[in-house]
C-alpha cells in the first residue's frame, strides 16, 4: 500500500516538473524573440532615412518584417512639419513562437 502511494506522489511530482519546464521553455523563448525584435527596431533607419515599403530578414534564427506605411490623418488635423508612418514588425523564431509589435514614427514631410 505504501508503494502505490508513493507511485502516485512521484507520478504527481513529476506532471508539475513537466509542466514547469514547458513554462520555463516558453518564457525563455518569449525573452529571446523580444530581445530580437528590440534590436531590429533599434537598427531601423533614422527618421529623416525611413521609407514606406517592407524589409525582411533574420537575425539569430529568428525571421522578422517590417511594414512601414503612412498614416491618413484626420481633415482637421493642424498641419506638420512632420508625417506620421506605422511601422508593424512580426517576427518568428526558430521555436515557433511570434510577436508582433506596432509603433508610429514621425518623419519630416518632404518639401513639395
Amino acid at each position: 500500500m505504501a508503494l502505490a502511494i508513493i507511485a502516485a506522489v512521484l507520478g504527481a511530482i513529476g506532471s508539475v516538473i513537466g509542466t514547469t519546464v514547458r513554462g520555463t521553455r516558453a518564457i525563455d523563448q518569449k525573452l529571446a524573440l523580444s530581445g530580437a525584435a528590440e534590436s531590429v527596431l533599434a537598427a531601423l533607419p533614422p527618421r529623416n532615412a525611413l521609407r514606406v515599403g517592407r524589409q525582411n530578414g533574420t537575425l539569430a534564427g529568428h525571421r522578422w518584417r517590417i511594414d512601414v506605411a503612412p498614416i491618413n490623418a484626420a481633415p482637421d488635423t493642424p498641419p506638420s512639419r512632420f508625417v506620421p508612418l506605422a511601422v508593424n514588425m512580426r517576427m518568428q523564431g526558430p521555436g515557433g513562437a511570434q510577436i508582433q509589435v506596432t509603433t508610429v514614427r514621425l518623419v519630416p514631410k518632404v518639401a513639395e
